[in-house]
């Protein structure tokens, strides 16, 4: 692919506008270069790749409020022990594994048909390379976190299906990881060929990286490496391989290259602070408290607390999965998350990646190359929460995760989920390496909070770290309680309008579960391959 200059960008950018040959009267007109675009042709064009671009950028996590809570507030987080719910008129909830019909639309319906609009107009509308490829990283961006949340998904078959209609095939969830891999790395080459592109070519509908195509060369390179760590259980091969290819090519390793889309009001503040529908979970909570963590201060509210007969404040947790019994009750008690409407909303940060390549280290590379990123990458989530101590923090080797004591008293736990410690254990052996790997996932889950859907899935991918299981499973008999949910089902409306392909694609969920069948929230998906909580 060739470098575009910066007069062929904008040209291609305007995408051939309609009316552009048309016969006038105008004497301007015709005198007017016929190849020329003019400054409103080019101002309508960019304004509509620029509004798809910014569409898709606000599906990667939703920054509309309702489709937030419903992907991660009610899914993602509690699955994570990231939060629960305080509401208590909510009776068939994903967190008792019984959700409504209604619940199960949004995640799946919703997200794929608001989708394909706006990556439809942009890689149908323009030949802008960049425009093309910010779009198929998008595209990539929200359906992996589908996919990972599902197992198989509609993904090749809806742009070859010219009707632009969505009830088409699904593919298996190894095949939509094999072409979104392939997609990636049109992405990285297009990046790549356009690297001297002057930011403000997309500067002003980019919300992330204001039109820093290096940046997003990084994003891409760092969600690539995410993709493939996705596989070291299922297929170490192209788990390894594609992981080594992101690294050398370059990925996030600063916080000034996090990937955050800002917005005028971020609307999860009516979630958290002016409906307080959820409260942090107790096991972020309990991890943080036994570990006498910092970054608490600047991550959640406290409460008051009675401790040796005296009132303090401090930080509590709810469980996931409790039934409520008063709302208000529940707010007062637990903590809350902090959030204003001034916060970016978080895709991926220099931690996480800094903690994949740890990942990365620890099975195919250098142990100690791996202590070096895994402290690297504690100090880089202190930074970026503004909080002191990182060092103190990382050679501590003897705070272990608190019991959870509920301030209601009435879903206490004697014991720790975990005793892992924090500083990294030297030694050989396989006990040492999977006690290593264990802090690596734990760290890393604290550093990427409030990303639930990704701390869910790393969760199952690797067992860590070790959660609370749900206090009332309403699953009959569907979900492991220790084991928790592996996927979610599908929604009523794939049943009812599109039923053939849905039926063969609960037949292709059950050929790559290595456990459960049928779609259920019990089955696990293709990368899904190890137990929890062993």
């Amino acid at each position: 692919m060739k470098k575009m200059n910066n007069k062929m960008q904008l040209l291609l950018l305007s995408g051939m506008l309609l009316g552009l040959a048309a016969c006038t009267g105008d004497f301007e007109d015709i005198n007017r270069n016929p190849n020329e675009v003019t400054d409103d042709q080019l101002q309508a064009n960019n304004y509509k790749v620029g509004t798809n671009i910014k569409t898709l950028q606000g599906l990667v996590v939703p920054t509309e409020e309702h489709r937030f809570q419903f992907v991660e507030s009610i899914v993602g987080c509690p699955y994570a022990g990231y939060n629960g719910k305080t509401v208590d008129t909510w009776q068939a909830t994903f967190e008792n594994y019984n959700p409504s019909a209604d619940w199960r639309k949004v995640p799946f319906v919703d997200m794929i048909s608001d989708t394909y609009p706006a990556y439809r107009a942009i890689v149908n509308g323009t030949d802008d390379a960049v425009a093309q490829a910010l779009a198929k990283l998008f595209r990539i961006a929200i359906m992996h976190r589908v996919t990972d949340s599902y197992g198989p998904i509609p993904y090749t078959q809806i742009m070859a299906n010219k009707t632009e209609s969505l009830e088409v095939a699904y593919d298996t969830q190894e095949q939509v990881y094999t072409q979104m891999f392939a997609e990636l790395d049109e992405v990285i080459a297009a990046f790549k060929d356009n690297l001297t592109l002057p930011s403000d070519a997309f500067a002003r509908y980019d919300a992330v990286y204001y039109g820093n195509v290096s940046q997003w060369l990084k994003f891409a390179n760092s969600l690539k490496l995410r993709m493939a760590m996705r596989l070291s259980y299922v297929d170490e091969a192209t788990a390894k391989s594609k992981a080594a290819e992101a690294i050398a090519e370059g990925v996030i390793e600063a916080n000034a290259d996090n990937a955050s889309m800002h917005t005028t009001d971020n609307r999860t503040t009516l979630i958290y602070n002016d409906w307080g529908d959820h409260r942090v979970g107790a096991d972020i909570i309990n991890y943080m408290n036994g570990y006498n963590d910092p970054r608490r201060e600047k991550m959640f509210t406290t409460v008051k607390l009675v401790e040796d007969g005296q009132e303090v404040q401090g930080y509590a947790g709810i469980r996931i999965g409790i039934n409520v019994t008063s709302k208000s009750t529940a707010v007062s008690s637990y903590s809350n998350m902090l959030v204003t409407s001034t916060d970016p909303y978080l895709w991926m940060n220099a931690a996480e990646v800094t903690f994949l390549r740890a990942e990365y280290e620890l099975r195919w590379g250098s142990a100690e190359t791996a202590k070096s990123l895994y402290e690297q990458a504690i100090r880089l989530s202190f930074e970026e929460r503004g909080a002191s101590g990182a060092d103190a923090y990382v050679a501590d080797a003897t705070s272990r995760p608190a019991a959870y004591k509920d301030p209601l008293n009435q879903h206490s736990v004697g014991t720790p989920q975990s005793t892992i410690t924090i500083a990294w254990e030297t030694g050989a052996g396989e006990d040492v390496k999977e006690r290593n790997l264990e802090r690596i996932i734990t760290q890393k889950w604290i550093a990427i909070f409030p990303l639930g859907t990704e701390a869910w899935t790393e969760h199952r991918r690797t067992g860590y770290p070790r959660l609370l299981p749900v206090v009332v499973n309403n699953s009959g008999g569907a979900v492991d309680s220790e084991k928790g949910a592996r996927r979610l089902p599908y929604p009523v409306e794939e049943y009812t309008e599109n039923p053939v392909n849905l039926q063969d694609a609960v037949s292709k969920l059950d050929s790559e579960a290595s456990e459960g069948s049928g779609d259920n929230m019990g089955t696990r998906v293709w990368w899904d391959r190890r137990n929890l909580n062993e």
